[in-house]
């Protein structure tokens, strides 16, 4: 069921285009090959409005196949839609000099927008690569966060310019029901991305900050919210923005909820980033907006068999969807779980743990390591039995969470037994 509707999903990258390619190909009288290289810009636009269509982070998308298929269809979709257009500018031609002024520069502004992205908005490289992580590191200091999201939506500009580009060339214009239908595709889509963004977050979930506390390089963020998030599940994360003059950047920021409570959202957030240092001067009493809920962890879970222990493996902050997922289930499933930090003070939940596991009757189990879980660890506190039936769900930086899956999948664990959250595109 998961593979078919991962093909469903990346099936829409070839159905999108379609009502644009069919109403141009009934009409056209080009030369076969012109129209071929006209189809393949068709495609790469197409391919840019998809991609904008899928950065809303549909709710209802993400539950079916989650945040990471959708980034990761985000992505390839930049890549291949950038490829194509190579293509189609390097094999197309037009006597009209704004035509080929605006082509020409949407091709090196979305060129230049998806190697920056692919960089420092994506883990595709610096997530494998030790090099290029420490590089970006010492980049984000110039190119912060706030900026590479501005960086991205430079697609939109692109998108413009294509399209005035399009109007501008008589081998297409002279088509009125196709120029209709491609101004409907754009139209509909930028409608889509403007009310998301700018109209639909004043419906979202609110509330007021009732703690912010210090905690070992952490902050402890409790928000009560206005009305109880019925919809929110163990292991579940939300995009926050704190309103109002706080000094803090309004560009949404995903972290994960730490507990089951649906009125009184707990955060767990490590401080290591310029949007979360300044949560330090966040008042009690801000007013703060939340994206979400997103996750499908307890989805998951569900779909394992219910005597398959449940095997949550966290490093350092990442623990915090984990530890939602411990408080929903330690009475009555058989939970592992093994947290990783760097110090002793790190293990900042510590109290939390105990009182879950003296509640578990014998059903949990705890480790905390200082430093990371190695194979021998994993073979000596995990049974066979565990490894062999168990449901893995693995939270923490992104090239942790790499290593410790191919790790797993060496000890004999299946593949679809592993579960991990990445929120890098």
């Amino acid at each position: 069921m998961n593979l078919l509707r991962t093909l469903a999903f990346w099936s829409c990258a070839v159905i999108f285009p379609l009502p644009l390619i069919f109403t141009y190909y009934s009409m056209a009288r080009e030369p076969e090959q012109l129209r071929f290289y006209i189809v393949i810009g068709l495609t790469a636009y197409s391919w840019w409005l998809l991609s904008i269509l899928l950065s809303v982070r549909s709710r209802r998308l993400e539950r079916i196949v989650g945040l990471p298929a959708i980034y990761g269809l985000h992505g390839m979709l930049g890549l291949a839609a950038v490829s194509m257009a190579f293509v189609h500018r390097d094999n197309s031609y037009s006597g009209n000099q704004l035509a080929i002024f605006l082509g020409d520069w949407a091709f090196y502004l979305a060129l230049g927008v998806l190697c920056f992205s692919v960089f420092f908005l994506s883990g595709w490289l610096v997530d494998r690569v030790t090099v290029l992580l420490k590089a970006k590191q010492v980049l984000e200091v110039v190119f912060r966060h706030q900026f590479s999201v501005w960086v991205h939506r430079l697609n939109l500009v692109v998108v413009g310019m294509i399209w005035l580009h399009a109007h501008q060339l008589i081998r297409v214009n002279q088509y009125f029901p196709f120029m209709v239908l491609l101004d409907l595709y754009t139209v509909t889509v930028l409608s889509v991305y403007a009310w998301r963004k700018w109209i639909a977050p004043d419906s979202y979930l609110a509330g007021a900050v009732i703690a912010n506390e210090p905690e070992h390089g952490t902050r402890k963020v409790s928000v009560e919210l206005d009305a109880e998030a019925a919809e929110v599940r163990p292991g579940d994360f939300f995009f926050l923005r704190v309103e109002g003059e706080s000094g803090v950047s309004r560009e949404w920021h995903p972290f994960s909820v730490t507990d089951d409570d649906q009125r009184t959202l707990k955060f767990t957030i490590r401080q290591h980033g310029d949007f979360t240092r300044k949560l330090t001067d966040v008042p009690v009493g801000a007013r703060v907006r939340f994206e979400g809920p997103y996750g499908r962890f307890e989805s998951l879970v569900q779909k394992h068999d219910e005597q398959a222990p449940l095997v949550l493996l966290g490093m350092g902050a990442g623990v915090a969807p984990l530890l939602s997922l411990a408080a929903a289930h330690h009475t009555t499933r058989n939970i592992h779980l093994l947290w990783a930090v760097r110090s002793e003070e790190d293990a900042y939940y510590r109290d939390t743990l105990e009182k879950y596991q003296a509640a578990a009757d014998g059903r949990m189990q705890v480790n905390i390591s200082v430093g990371r879980f190695h194979r021998e660890n994993l073979t000596e506190l995990l049974p066979k039995q565990t490894l062999a039936e168990g449901a893995f769900f693995v939270v923490g930086p992104n090239p942790a969470v790499l290593a410790n899956q191919r790790l797993l999948r060496r000890m004999g664990v299946s593949s679809r037994r592993i579960h991990q959250e990445q929120l890098t595109m």
